[in-house]
């Protein structure tokens, strides 16, 4: 087997964890909202990640890189990132699980589109395309006028946005903290969201025998996610990581059927493919642009 062959194999079961993740993610959050609201799973989901994350710090030695510099943007981003966490766990419980992932593609869209306002990047013809074929995905997928627009259609596009402004917070963030660092301040402050959010009403539901390894999963499956698409994205390119990680669409699609009895709505699949399509237009076009301001030497290597 040569290099490129084997890279693409790691790859595949990079994304392979990731794709299970998510879906196995998307299943405990529609299990538990029969017992537990958003917030309560947002919490119990923290508090797993701030339990594993400590213990990563303590065996790895790398307390130190925790600080709170720019402890307001670190606000800020865990704060979007809750709102849309919870939307999309909402979102989970009351539509088919690939009309959720469906919309959920469109972060990389909202990404685009923000990213002028908020990073100062510049909006190319490129991909203004892409974020024009990707909201005609949008369309087919949810066809407004056709089907009404249900609050989880509703819930779903937003958490895409709150996504999307998670990622441009967190790319300001690298620029000076650790992953660590972020995903302590991550988990440790959506811990605390989630008590203040769960506790308004003066309730807050404790886990259950049925709903304890479910919580336990939903707070592992988040965290193992991540962590996989980072390393197929630190061994591959993004264009090679994008088609593998679309393969979640048809993956929950065939979990809903099965597990939930959810028609395989094809409006539902042909919008992804065109959101898709969008995405991996931009993506493409952005490698091609890296390569081509590389040094000749490392263009050569």
């Amino acid at each position: 087997m040569n290099e490129n062959a084997r890279t693409m194999l790691r790859t595949a079961l990079w994304m392979t964890g990731a794709i299970a993740s998510f879906s196995s993610m998307a299943v405990a959050g529609r299990e538990l909202s029969t017992v537990h609201d958003t917030f309560e799973i947002m919490m119990y989901r923290s508090i797993v990640g701030v339990v594993v994350v400590a213990t990563i710090l303590t065996l790895t030695g790398k307390w130190h890189q925790v600080s709170t510099r720019r402890f307001g943007l670190h606000l800020v981003r865990n704060s979007v990132h809750f709102a849309g966490q919870n939307l999309w766990f909402y979102a989970v419980s009351v539509i088919p699980l690939a009309q959720v992932f469906a919309l959920e593609f469109t972060q990389p869209i909202w990404v685009i589109l923000l990213s002028p306002l908020l990073l100062g990047e510049r909006l190319t013809s490129t991909r203004a395309l892409s974020a024009v074929i990707g909201f005609v995905g949008v369309l087919i997928v949810t066809r407004p006028g056709a089907t009404p627009i249900s609050p989880g259609v509703a819930a779903a596009t937003a958490s895409a946005i709150f996504f999307a402004l998670t990622t441009i917070s967190t790319k300001k963030l690298t620029q000076f903290a650790s992953i660590g660092c972020i995903v302590f301040w991550l988990t440790s402050m959506q811990a605390v969201m989630g008590m203040a959010a769960s506790g308004i009403d003066g309730q807050i539901t404790a886990p259950t025998l049925q709903t304890a390894p479910f919580l336990l999963l939903v707070g592992l499956a988040g965290l193992l996610a991540h962590f996989c698409i980072t390393n197929a994205l630190a061994i591959a390119p993004a264009t090679v990581v994008i088609p593998f990680d679309f393969a979640r669409l048809p993956t929950i699609a065939v979990v809903g059927m099965v597990i939930y009895h959810e028609p395989l709505d094809h409006w539902t699949l042909l919008g992804a493919a065109v959101i898709f399509a969008g995405i991996f237009l931009n993506v493409r076009a952005e490698s091609r642009n890296n390569y081509a301001t590389r040094p000749q030497s490392m263009r050569d290597s």
